[in-house]
């Protein structure tokens, strides 16, 4: 159970934070670049739901919540359980990869297959999730780098190539299914 009293702390004021196992390291460490991007895109989550509407925006509330699973998991470095610690550390698991696999799928259903690309932007939830699905694929271009210098759980990356089809998909079908979607057309402007 998390319990927060006091915000600030000032314990980051020289520049460094502390991990989920309590080491610390620089606010610029690749693993922090990680999960604060993970941050950015759940708050990203946040504002496409304030267009979702129903189905949309239970789903957009469980990547919500999988997203803080998968900062914690970031935010701790060790893969196994400390012997002194209370908790186990939480980790994404192939479940949740497996759950946005079959929403996806559903989804893309009643979708027409793309004969071009798209650009984003059509519904204003669709331009929303664009930006989620730009910046799921942030978070995972820095946590595949980060996994060529340390360990790290690889559902982690599986989740958010996922989750980043899952918010093309998305914005797909918030575009009247694919049929308000915004054509690319090839040097059209030259």
């Amino acid at each position: 159970m998390v319990v927060l009293n006091k915000i600030y702390t000032k314990t980051g004021d020289a520049g460094e934070t502390a991990l989920g196992n309590g080491a610390r390291v620089a606010k610029h460490s690749l693993r922090v670049t990680a999960y604060g991007t993970t941050d950015e895109l759940n708050s990203h989550v946040g504002v496409a739901r304030l267009s979702a509407q129903d189905d949309m925006d239970a789903a957009l509330a469980r990547i919500q919540n999988d997203l803080f699973d998968l900062g914690a998991d970031l935010c701790r470095p060790d893969m196994e359980k400390d012997a002194d610690s209370e908790y186990p550390p939480l980790r994404v698991i192939a479940s949740q990869v497996d759950r946005l696999e079959a929403e996806i799928d559903k989804m893309n259903a009643n979708l027409s297959p793309l004969r071009s690309f798209i650009l984003p932007g059509g519904a204003q939830i669709a331009a929303h999730l664009h930006v989620c699905r730009t910046v799921a694929r942030r978070a995972e271009r820095l946590s595949v780098e980060l996994a060529t210098l340390e360990e790290i759980n690889p559902s982690v990356i599986r989740y958010l190539n996922r989750l980043s089809d899952w918010f093309f998909v998305a914005a797909r079908v918030a575009n009247n299914n694919g049929a308000d979607d915004v054509l690319w057309v090839p040097g059209a402007n030259r």
